[in-house]
């Protein structure tokens, strides 16, 4: 089963600030609960290409994730894919930023597959993500306009 979540919310920060701060994958920590570690494991700055490898806790379970950035257009479109082989993997995942002013509207979304054993918890983390969704796009928000 594969399936999609996102959110779209509104940023009180010019789209170039939102944009940066995404673009850098270590800032997740500071808006995802699940994020336990992550960091960039290829050089120089982020971009396509750009590899992040991090430790997450889900449903008291904790895995290692590896993702690429597969689209840097900047300031306003950033994908990835996840390179890790786990039950329940992002094989896409995205922010989408259009400029308001000042503000920023900022569209994440995420694709969910399950594999193997992972069809079966698929459906579930799909459904507790989409649950999840608007409350993760206000933590992002909150990361963002506090800095």
């Amino acid at each position: 089963m594969a399936g999609r979540f996102g959110a779209t919310i509104e940023i009180e920060r010019p789209i170039v600030e939102v944009f940066a701060f995404l673009a850098d994958g270590e800032n997740d920590k500071t808006f995802s609960a699940r994020v336990i570690e992550i960091a960039k494991t290829t050089d120089g700055p982020p971009g396509v290409g750009s590899v992040y490898a991090s430790t997450v806790k889900d449903a008291g379970v904790k895995t290692q994730r590896e993702f690429k950035l597969t689209e840097f257009e900047a300031p306003t479109r950033i994908r990835w894919t996840e390179l890790s082989k786990n039950l329940v993997t992002a094989p896409e995942g995205g922010y989408d930023l259009v400029a308001e002013g000042d503000r920023t509207q900022l569209t994440f979304f995420n694709e969910l597959q399950g594999h193997g054993l992972g069809v079966l918890f698929a459906g579930f983390a799909l459904r507790s993500a989409r649950g999840g969704a608007d409350a993760f796009a206000e933590a992002i928000k909150a990361a963002v306009e506090a800095r």
